[in-house]
């Protein structure tokens, strides 16, 4: 499984998934490479939402959000820190460009863009990141912990939350119920 790059793709946690942080989840890679892997759990809803979060921070808003929105988990990597997933990929202090049009921004100044409406035209905003050393991604592949497949940023950016995970399995086209929980060998 080497050479295998997983940029802009989503991992499906599969039901034998024991890792508390990963079980039922989906994951949203933003980079693979060498040096390892770094993605976004999309599916794991906190209590915070953006508003609170700039309170929190003390970050100023011109006024009330155009809707709630939900910071979610992200992973268990830095989770006292946040990231936002965005298009467009804008010009913000800290951005990792994903692909030509989905960014991921950790600096403050798109916080503070984003209180004050100038933000990217579409976003989540989650603490922490999910990370994995090299080879580490692929080591979990071949032990079946996860299912991958190339990321639709529609399921990312115009889904609920409660929506992401079953879409994704969708994409793939499986009854996601017919998976063994064991791990077998043909």
């Amino acid at each position: 499984m080497e050479n295998v790059n997983l940029t802009d793709h989503f991992l499906i946690a599969m039901p034998n998934m024991a890792d508390p942080f990963f079980a039922k989840t989906l994951t949203y890679i933003c980079e693979h490479n060498e040096r390892g892997a770094l993605g976004l759990v999309i599916n794991r809803p906190t209590d915070l939402t953006l508003e609170k979060l700039f309170d929190q921070l003390g970050i100023p808003r011109i006024d009330a959000l155009p809707k709630e929105q939900i910071v979610l988990f992200g992973g268990p990597v830095q989770i006292d820190s946040g990231f936002v997933l965005h298009k467009p990929i804008g010009n913000w202090k800290s951005t990792l460009a994903i692909n030509p049009t989905v960014g991921l921004t950790s600096s403050v100044d798109i916080f503070h863009a984003i209180a004050n409406r100038e933000g990217p035209d579409e976003m989540l905003v989650t603490l922490g990141y999910s990370g994995w050393a090299p080879g580490q991604i692929e080591q979990e592949l071949a032990q079946n912990a996860w299912l991958t497949v190339p990321a639709a940023h529609r399921i990312i950016f115009e889904m609920m939350i409660e929506e992401r995970l079953p879409a994704a399995i969708k994409l793939l086209g499986i009854n996601f119920s017919n998976l063994s929980n064991q791990i077998g060998h043909a």
